[in-house]
């Protein structure tokens, strides 16, 4: 398939996933399944509580993340991944693969240049 510059895609595509905390709230719901907000929070110390619903939200407005809320008191909200969303999952997966690469990459050419 060609691909034409001008309708590329994948500034529409990471608009969607990028943001400091977003790929970190991904990969715990891919990797853990369902969480309530404190447990995302806590598993991320340096979020503040206004930029996790803010990136929550985001999700959730891409249909990427489901919000659930239970009536209960007081209230309980989990977040879980859509089906939708679930498809993000190899490329997050080959989104980190390069990352470790890239990070060998950058350490073998400072041993190259430091030699």
């Amino acid at each position: 398939m060609e691909k034409v510059p001008e309708q590329c895609q994948v500034e529409d595509a990471l608009s969607i996933i990028t943001g400091k905390w977003k790929p970190i709230i991904l990969l715990h719901l891919l990797q853990e399944g369902t969480q309530r907000f404190n447990e995302l929070k806590r598993k991320m110390p340096g979020v503040t509580q206004k930029m996790l619903t803010k990136q929550l939200r985001e999700l959730e407005e891409e249909d990427i993340i489901e919000r659930t809320i239970y009536p209960e008191v007081p209230p309980r909200v989990e977040y879980a991944m859509t089906d939708y969303g679930r498809s993000l999952e190899p490329i997050l997966e080959a989104m980190h693969e390069w990352g470790q690469q890239h990070t060998l990459h950058k350490r073998e050419r400072q041993k190259q240049s430091t030699s």
